[in-house]
């Protein structure tokens, strides 16, 4: 991963700041964003600090597609002039696990899940797209939830069946040398499973830098790794 430049949205904690940290210690020049603009600086000058890469933030709202499109400028004038890798990993979700049914999910709320969790991902590849290396790979993580319906998971389900939905769409119309994956990392311990269940974020970060230096895209690409693929094609 040396030299290569790699975004990672949704960077500040949990899966997306031990993935912007997993890159940068292989030698990965990151550029990581979030909305909170302070968090955004705090995290790029914790994770540069030992990486054997580097790391920038830049303040960005993925549900301005403004935001991100100046985001991806900063990357592309980061490292190389070509971005390698690309995370979409920004996401929300409005209620709790498990209590949050779609049958009281308010409009607000639904809405937001979609700008932000399918909209979101849209804007980060689409804005990316003018500045990627040959071979460049677009990333979006997930969970069974995009496909096996549960109850109280609300639009956050819904949004994340929407998401992968886009990662297939731009792996079949992106060109040949440029693959998309979603990585179905099970369920993981963050502010949106309430932190207090699930794999540490530190441990499915592998899964992410296996993805872009290993997996084979005509294999994979456009479809979903799960642990268990991951886990059986890497060991």
């Amino acid at each position: 991963m040396d030299g290569a430049t790699v975004v990672v949205t949704g960077a500040t904690r949990g899966v997306g700041r031990a993935v912007a940290g997993a890159f940068a210690d292989e030698g990965a020049d990151v550029v990581v964003c979030a909305r909170d603009a302070t968090a955004v600086e705090e995290t790029a000058a914790a994770l540069d600090e030992t990486a054997e890469g580097s790391v920038v933030g830049q303040r960005a709202d993925v549900r301005d597609e403004y935001d991100v499109e100046r985001l991806m400028e900063t990357a592309a004038s980061h490292g190389t002039p070509d971005i390698d890798v690309v995370v979409a990993n920004a996401a929300v979700f409005h209620g709790s696990p498990g209590e949050t049914p779609i049958t009281s999910e308010s409009y607000s709320a639904f809405d937001d899940s979609y700008q932000t969790n399918v909209r979101g991902v849209f804007a980060t590849f689409r804005e990316s797209l003018p500045h990627l290396a040959a071979g460049a790979r677009l990333i979006a993580p997930s969970g069974s939830v995009a496909r096996e319906a549960k109850a109280g998971l609300g639009a956050y389900a819904v949004s994340k069946a929407g998401a992968e939905a886009v990662v297939r769409q731009f792996h079949a119309d992106t060109e040949s040398d440029t693959a998309a994956f979603v990585l179905d990392l099970g369920l993981v311990a963050t502010a949106l499973t309430g932190e207090d269940a699930g794999r540490d974020p530190a441990a499915v970060a592998p899964m992410f830098t296996w993805t872009v230096t290993e997996a084979d895209a005509e294999e994979h690409g456009g479809d979903v790794i799960d642990l268990r693929t991951w886990k059986r094609a890497s060991r």
